[in-house]
């Protein structure tokens, strides 16, 4: 196929479109808080919903490239090699969530911080679930070594799965599963915590999180920049 028909470029455009949103929503979110006063429940709600379903966009399109070739997710090109060292199973950590909730909301009420930790909980045994079968998945079919295959993918950037053979083919649907269970675990464990949350507190932890993947996104870059001035 076509590079220019590759799902990879397809994502990385959409990616850039789908990250100046992102900066529209992030300043949105933060002026909401500065200015929480001015806004009524519905209207915070409103922005809330509208920031989830620009996520759920992400994963949709996403999904594609994880369809066409799952490996490449595990080294994906469109992001920076200090975003790459964040990665788990294709993506950021469900748990991260409650971290940002720590640091950003503010004080929860009794009956939420219980919620909370029990949702913490469910989510750090799916997430120990998850990394104990993808180990299990290269164990059982003698993979060869999973982030060598995702760079393989990603300079190919075809969409082709590597190889032809019966392990390789069996390692990518055993990996596809597994993905596609660690991006549903992220997407339901913010829509989870967001359904705890009072509706100005959401705005607080949405904007929290656009912040930190801004800001890991904006470091990654530099360092980019410095170290190609430095070669």
């Amino acid at each position: 196929m076509a590079e220019n028909n590759s799902s990879v470029v397809l994502f990385e455009r959409f990616l850039q479109r789908w990250m100046v949103s992102q900066e529209h929503y992030l300043d949105e979110l933060l002026t909401t808080e500065r200015n929480c006063g001015e806004y009524g429940e519905k209207e915070m709600t409103d922005l809330v919903s509208r920031v989830l379903t620009h996520y759920q966009l992400y994963y949709e399109q996403k999904s594609r490239v994880i369809e066409r070739n799952v490996f490449v997710v595990f080294s994906p090109p469109w992001f920076t090699p200090l975003e790459r060292t964040l990665l788990w199973i294709g993506g950021f950590k469900p748990g991260l969530a409650f971290r940002i909730v720590a640091e950003a909301v503010g004080e929860l009420s009794e009956d939420q911080r219980r919620r909370m930790n029990e949702l913490q909980e469910e989510t750090r045994t799916e997430e120990r679930l998850l990394s104990d079968e993808l180990a299990r998945i290269q164990e059982t079919v003698a993979a060869p070594p999973l982030m060598e295959l995702a760079r393989q993918a990603g300079r190919r950037r075809d969409g082709e799965i590597l190889g032809s053979d019966s392990v390789t083919e069996l390692l990518s649907s055993a990996l596809e599963t597994v993905v596609r269970d660690a991006e549903l675990l992220r997407m339901s464990t913010a829509v989870k915590v967001v359904e705890i949350l009072t509706p100005i507190q959401n705005v607080k932890f949405l904007g929290a999180v656009g912040r930190f993947h801004m800001k890991i996104r904006t470091w990654g870059l530099q360092r980019n920049r410095e170290g190609g001035a430095n070669d």
